[in-house]
């Protein structure tokens, strides 16, 4: 699959915490980083996201903030 966004990080789930609708999956994208993602519900189910499973943390925001 070929995606326009370029911050594309590979990681490896280590897990998926479900809420009443909203998922928040905790990406380790190197050694002591991790991405989290809030995706719904749905989409975590088809995805049939799990610890230990492959994926690609995709960040496209039009945005970025930095404080100090």
């Amino acid at each position: 699959m070929k995606l326009s966004a370029r911050n594309q990080f590979p990681g490896t789930v280590r897990d998926v915490k479900r809420g009443a609708t909203t998922a928040h999956v905790h990406i380790e994208v190197a050694p002591g980083i991790v991405v989290t993602a809030s995706i719904t519900n749905e989409a975590a189910d088809d995805l049939a996201l799990a610890a230990g499973d492959k994926v690609t943390a995709i960040i496209k925001a039009s945005d970025v903030m930095v404080g100090k």
